[in-house]
Order: C-alpha cells, then structure tokens, then sequence
C-alpha cells in the first residue's frame, strides 16, 4: 500500500526560504516511508507584487530551482509532485506550472494550469490572474507513479468538471488539486468540491494547499485534503499551521467503489 506526505505551507517572496522548507519536507517524508511528498500550489513563490515577482522569476538563481528539485527526489528516492511554480514564457508572459519529479531522474511531467482566477469577491478581494499568466491548454495524467494514474491539476481548476470529465475518461486513479484557495471561497467551498470531483472520477483526490499569512499580504484556507473514491475525507490538516502529514492510499478501495457505483462505465454522451 503506498503511502503519501502531504506538505502544508505558507510560501513567502523568497524562493530559498520555500526551497529549504521543501527540502526538510523530502527529508521527513523520506524518513516516514513515503513514496510520494505533495506540496501546494506556487510552493516555490507566492507573490502578489507582479513587478517584485518579476525580477524574482527573471534572475538566473531562480532559474536553477527546478534542477535542484528533481534532485530531492532523486537524493531521496520519494517522488516530489510539486504543486506549482511560476515559469517564464519566451513571450514575457508566465505559466503556472507543476511538475512531478520522479526518483528514478526520468524527465518531470509538466501541467500548467487551465483556468485563471479573474474575480472580485465581496470581501473586496480582487484577483486577476491572467494578467501575467497565460493558460494551459492540455490535460495531464501519468500512469508511472506510485498513485497508479495521477492526473493533474491546480487550483481553480477545481471548479470546472469537464477537467475532471477528461481525466475521468482515461481512469485516473488519483488526481492531485494543489492550491492557495482564499479563506472565503475555501470555507464556503473547498470541501464539498473537493468530495464531489473525488466521487465523480471514482479517484482519491489529494490537495496540498497553502496556509495562513503570506509575506505578499494574503491570508489562506489551509485544510490540505486526502479524499477517498467513496468522498471519505482521509486526511484534513485544519486551517491554522503549515506542517508535513502523511496518509496511506489503499489503492485496491478504487476498485471496490467502481464495482458498487459504476458511473464512469454507465456514463453516456449527453447530446446538444
């Protein structure tokens, strides 16, 4: 039965400090027997500041982290799926990217995020993503992970079920949803979403998520989430402190909910 590490931060403007925070995260999660360490969404830089965030994303140094990630995992034999980073375009514009890095030092496998969070809340929050990010345009899964088939996915795109639809359709096992949900949509409906695309896919769900008070003036959820096939929540880290946990994933359960409840066989094309 593999077992997972569930790394819960509050990531800050400097990606050293991020980096060292992830390193010990590889070390504890290694100790414990994990196969695979799950870190949050923009685990490496979580800045709201464009033009600080710029020079960061710029720099040579900044650079080199994704080379010095693939090798915690190898160094520590425990796959790394980190959440998110940001990743400058030829362009000028940013992708918002996970990789999953293998212990074994084959290639990452590269997601970037679909969906961009352009809203304004009634708490007066205002967030527009696409004004330096530009959208992913392929879905993601892997079937070489511990997970079985892992598919993809960030954040916001936990609002649109026809993501979830497609990985669906090529039987993910497990999807990972790293985020930094704000605390007003997260107490509203991080939960319940999270259990419904758990249920929809016949899949576990794992969400890192960032937590607290960030360097950049933003405060978020928390709660990182394992979720069951069935929509049994395995594992919630609560909202209030960044910390490393770990969950052991019974990979034999998707079999016994997709024989009890077969939608993915049963579902049909609905027509136009």
């Amino acid at each position: 039965m593999p077992k997972i590490a569930v790394l819960q931060m509050t990531s800050g403007i400097d990606p050293e400090a991020n980096f060292e925070v992830i390193d010990q995260a590889m070390a504890e999660a290694q100790a414990g027997g994990a196969d695979v360490l799950f870190t949050p969404e923009m685990s490496l830089l979580l800045d709201r500041d464009r033009q600080r965030a710029a020079e960061t994303i710029s720099s040579e140094t900044y650079s080199g982290y994704q080379r010095r990630l693939a090798v915690l995992a190898t160094r520590g034999q425990t796959d790394l799926a980190l959440g998110s980073m940001p990743v400058a375009l030829p362009n000028g514009r940013w992708v918002n990217r996970s990789h999953y890095f293998f212990a074994n030092g084959r290639d990452p496998v590269l997601y970037d995020k679909m969906h961009m969070f352009d809203v304004e809340l009634s708490t007066g929050e205002s967030w527009r993503e696409s004004a330096a990010y530009a959208p992913g345009v392929f879905v993601r899964s892997e079937a070489d992970t511990p997970l079985g088939r892992l598919g993809f996915t960030i954040c916001y795109d936990l609002r649109f079920p026809a993501l979830f639809e497609a990985l669906g359709k090529v039987k993910c096992d497990s999807i990972a949803v790293p985020a930094a949900f704000t605390r007003p949509t997260g107490a509203a409906h991080w939960h319940v979403l999270l259990r419904a695309r758990a249920i929809e896919a016949s899949a576990f769900v794992i969400a890192a998520a960032q937590v607290g008070e960030h360097d950049d003036g933003r405060k978020t959820f928390g709660h990182s989430l394992v979720v069951d096939p069935w929509g049994e929540v395995l594992l919630d880290m609560g909202g209030q402190q960044p910390g490393l946990a770990f969950c052991d994933i019974d990979l034999g359960r998707i079999e016994e909910v997709r024989l009890q409840l077969p939608s993915l066989a049963n579902k049909r094309e609905i027509p136009n």
